[in-house]
């Protein structure tokens, strides 16, 4: 193995647990690519790897026994495995779960790995096999590569196949998901408690609108919880058939759940023209987005989505703020909402980090991405 010595400000964040090798900290080290003992004044501080990703240069990791670390994760899933209601989840999350650069997510019978740089990936055959002994339940593999290669970018790779669309279950609600169409699977595990609130009352008796919906998980969610009708908008063109899909499997009527297949700020006009409005609406973009009409920032442009929506808010309606930009902290986001707000008065009623499954690093911020906010206006 490669014998490295490190800077001062590398053993610094490392020592701190702080887990991504950063371009800055290794400024002499382009060329490496895979594993490194990492030392600092001749003392071993971790071992690591090197590969590039779109975070990062590497990782340090706790051990490369994938079968130990393997163990250890799906230990720490044990109430999720004892949960009848939920099928689907995370079992291994990069630096949360010792070993960054991987994700494994279960669903229903099946597991599905995601690769995020080329180093990890040529270790998919210990890794897989360390797998197997560790979750011999599992009936079938996919993949998503996340990097950029010539590799396909979904892919069936052991075991049985699953069919091209299954059902499984969160909470006892059910969604269609799918593992070999590209790197989307039909649901954003992710967000899981948020569609729990949803679904235990936070939309009860509510209009709803879902902006950037995707398949309208949280719409569904929000259905099965009581809301009287929700409108999801999603400008991607399959978002219309895969939301209804999920409406279906709960035997929830599409004539109260609407789709809509178009821009979220050309809805956002619409409804303000048509004088409609909502009680509680629920705004979950990318980080970044593009059509023909501009680029969207999250970091930079959340604001405007919220000054937009806003008259379209009933008195004491409520927002659900949601982002996945790792890059933008908690405070910053705030920030922004607040800017969108300008002078009406909110309230942070409720706040959601990363579930559980998601483990995280708790020496780095950017490792619990996920921040949501319900905000109600006063």
């Amino acid at each position: 193995m490669t014998k490295l010595t490190i800077n001062q400000y590398a053993a610094k964040k490392i020592r701190q647990g702080i887990s991504v090798l950063e371009p800055r900290d290794f400024p002499d080290q382009s060329s490496i690519e895979g594993f490194a003992d990492l030392y600092f004044k001749q003392r071993w501080l971790s071992t690591a790897y090197f590969s590039r990703q779109n975070k990062g240069i590497g990782w340090a990791v706790q051990s490369t026994d994938f079968l130990a670390l393997l163990t250890s994760a799906k230990a720490k899933r044990q109430p999720y495995y004892q949960d009848e209601t939920t099928t689907a989840f995370r079992v291994f999350n990069q630096d949360g779960d010792g070993f960054g650069g991987m994700t494994i997510d279960i669903y229903g019978d099946y597991a599905l790995f995601s690769w995020y740089n080329a180093f990890i990936y040529t270790l998919k055959a210990d890794i897989l096999a360390a797998f197997e002994q560790v979750f011999p339940e599992v009936l079938g593999v996919y993949e998503k590569v996340r990097f950029d290669s010539k590799l396909p970018i979904s892919s069936h790779i052991a075991g049985q196949l699953a069919a091209d669309k299954f059902l499984i279950l969160e909470n006892g609600v059910a969604y269609q998901v799918f593992l070999n169409d590209g790197l989307m699977t039909g649901i954003f595990l992710d967000q899981h408690e948020v569609r729990g609130a949803l679904l235990d009352g936070l939309a009860a008796g509510k209009k709803v609108l879902n902006l950037f919906s995707y398949t309208a998980a949280f719409s569904v969610a929000a259905a099965l919880g009581g809301a009287e009708s929700t409108v999801s908008v999603d400008l991607a063109k399959r978002s219309r058939d895969l939301s209804q899909a999920h409406f279906q499997a709960n035997h929830l009527s599409l004539e109260t759940n609407h789709c809509h297949v178009m821009d979220v700020f050309d809805y956002v006009k619409y409804a303000a023209r048509k004088h409609l409005t909502f009680d509680l609406i629920v705004i979950d973009p990318p980080s970044f987005a593009r059509n023909k009409k501009m680029n969207f920032s999250v970091a930079k442009d959340y604001h405007h989505l919220i000054a937009e929506v806003l008259p379209l808010l009933n008195r004491y309606g409520k927002i659900i703020a949601s982002t996945n930009h790792a890059r933008l902290s908690r405070a910053a986001f705030l920030a922004e909402l607040s800017k969108g707000f300008g002078r009406q008065d909110f309230e942070i009623i409720e706040e959601f980090r990363l579930p559980t499954d998601f483990a995280t690093n708790p020496a780095d911020p950017q490792s619990d991405y996920l921040k949501v906010f319900v905000l109600e206006v006063s």
